[in-house]
């Protein structure tokens, strides 16, 4: 399927039973759109997106311009090489509140993603240091993020579902507006990597 004729919402759904940090993208209809799966120990970090849990054919993929950084961006490619743009987190403000920036394939800045509310990833972290408590945070704190565009319009909303494993997050779409949705829905795959690791 077509980035660009995507079913909403989607359902990112992490397999906990993987030594790699991979995920299956799922449509409105239940049907896969994506599995991706994050190559490890690379000391450059490199993402694949296949079109199914089989991994038959390669559709992106998502590298790193540079080692770890605060300012590291994610270029993504599709499967003949073509740039389609990129996603960078914005420094030290992610360090309290999430926030990434979305370049179009031209690097010009188009989109933003942003925390809803920095206090639910505070408590999820600080409740969850709590011994059996901490089991159950995943079905009280699940924060959100926004995609937006350059006006604030929101675009896009990426929420964690209540689980235990804090694996499973949903993305809706606002309205009918016709967006890039491929280069969206895969910033918004990097994002959820690279949080997901935060806690």
């Amino acid at each position: 399927m077509l980035m660009n004729q995507l079913q909403f919402p989607l359902n990112f759904n992490f397999k906990v039973t993987t030594l790699s940090n991979d995920f299956e993208v799922t449509d409105a209809s239940n049907r896969t759109i994506s599995y991706v799966r994050q190559k490890m120990f690379k000391f450059v970090e490199e993402i694949e997106v296949f079109n199914n849990q089989n991994k038959s054919e390669l559709i992106y993929k998502i590298n790193a311009n540079k080692w770890i950084d605060f300012n590291t961006a994610y270029n993504f490619t599709d499967k003949s090489g073509k740039h389609l743009g990129k996603v960078a987190r914005k420094g030290w403000v992610s360090m309290w509140k999430t926030k990434y920036d979305i370049f179009d394939d031209k690097d010009q800045h188009k989109y933003e993603i942003r925390e809803r509310n920095a206090w639910v990833k505070v408590w999820d972290s600080m409740v969850g240091e709590i011994p059996i408590v901490g089991m159950f945070t995943g079905y009280f704190f699940n924060p959100k993020y926004d995609l937006k565009d350059l006006n604030g319009k929101v675009l896009m909303t990426l929420h964690k579902k209540p689980s235990f494993f804090g694996r499973k997050f949903e993305v809706t779409k606002a309205g009918t507006t016709e967006i890039p949705e491929e280069l969206l829905v895969l910033s918004l795959k990097m994002m959820v990597l690279l949080e997901r690791r935060k806690g």
